[in-house]
């Protein structure tokens, strides 16, 4: 782990119990050389038992979340454009080295400078490690390839900058389906200062796949399959996904999330990638989500009954094929 600092903020220290033990519950305050900005801190339960020489530390353990380096030995790759640590071989290192690699550039030519430019991409070696390391049920995340996360700290607000692959459910993807994963969530990395809880999921989601899928040489219907079913079966949405509907196990996810990759489309192709990246952050900038029919009116010259007629038109104009 290339550390650059590392220190614990104890929080909280037990009387001895009956066998001579303490337990102390401690911040571990660490950051990342080349990577962090301030200190992530993870909560940590330490015990120490007395022995003949003094008070002996018998167990650090995660307290929630655990570390990457809970879980075994980590390795770590660098690259131009990113920090790789995980439990994998050498090899799958590498190949996410690669593919980070070339996310980067991507998003930024879209997305312009004005961030670190820098992924730090975590890889446990097995889907329970990789539950562990979120801190929910095993399965909870299940066949959801790479998520970015937030490292708890200071300041408060975090950003999310923290890449954590889902190692079974990404090595069964296609090289362009891990780039595309490694895409989208670089985007949310790069596109953070402009996120806000107000943000809806189905353009956050969907600015994420957009530029995952740009220049990928796709149709719609290889994009969009499970929505394409739904068209050709009379099943066409008529309002855009709800928050709801992206959350993990959700029935009808990926219908969700392919229809928020159409909704950008649909701006990108009508009004050009800038004015995408524009409306992404005044929507960001609005304060309030009340405000979203008049930033789309702004930036759009549609409402959002008006936008989502435009979309449903798309949807059915592209899937049909």
């Amino acid at each position: 782990m290339p550390f650059s600092a590392v220190e614990y903020r104890i929080s909280g220290v037990t009387e001895p119990d009956a066998d001579g033990r303490i337990i102390v519950t401690a911040g571990l305050a660490h950051r990342l050389r080349g990577v962090d900005q301030h200190p992530a801190v993870l909560s940590r339960r330490l015990t120490f038992d007395r022995g003949p020489a003094g008070w002996l530390l018998s167990a650090d353990e995660p307290d929630g979340s655990a570390a990457l380096w809970d879980l075994g030995e980590v390795r770590a790759a660098q690259g131009e454009h990113c920090l790789v640590l995980g439990l994998g071989t050498a090899e799958e290192l590498a190949g996410l080295v690669a593919v980070a690699d070339k996310a980067v550039p991507a998003v930024s030519e879209l997305w312009g400078r004005e961030w670190p430019g820098r992924l730090l991409v975590l890889t446990p070696a097995t889907e329970p490690q990789f539950a562990r390391m979120l801190d929910v049920a095993a399965g909870s995340y299940q066949g959801i390839a790479a998520v970015t996360v937030a490292a708890g700290g200071e300041p408060a607000a975090t950003p999310a900058d923290r890449i954590m692959v889902n190692p079974e459910a990404f090595r069964g993807l296609s090289d362009l389906g891990r780039q595309v994963v490694i895409t989208h969530e670089a985007t949310h990395v790069a596109t953070r200062a402009a996120t806000r809880s107000w943000t809806p999921l189905w353009l956050s989601e969907g600015v994420a796949d957009y530029t995952g899928y740009r220049g990928a040489g796709r149709t719609a219907r290889q994009i969009a399959p499970e929505l394409a079913r739904d068209v050709a079966a009379g099943r066409v949405p008529t309002a855009l996904p709800a928050d709801a509907d992206f959350a993990a196990g959700a029935a009808g996810i990926a219908q969700a999330y392919e229809q928020a990759w159409l909704a950008c489309e649909t701006v990108a192709h009508r009004f050009g990638p800038q004015r995408l990246v524009a409306l992404y952050r005044a929507v960001g900038a609005m304060g309030d989500p009340a405000r979203l029919d008049g930033v789309l009116q702004a930036e759009l010259g549609l409402d959002l009954p008006a936008f989502t007629k435009a979309w449903s038109a798309e949807l059915v104009r592209q899937l049909r094929r």
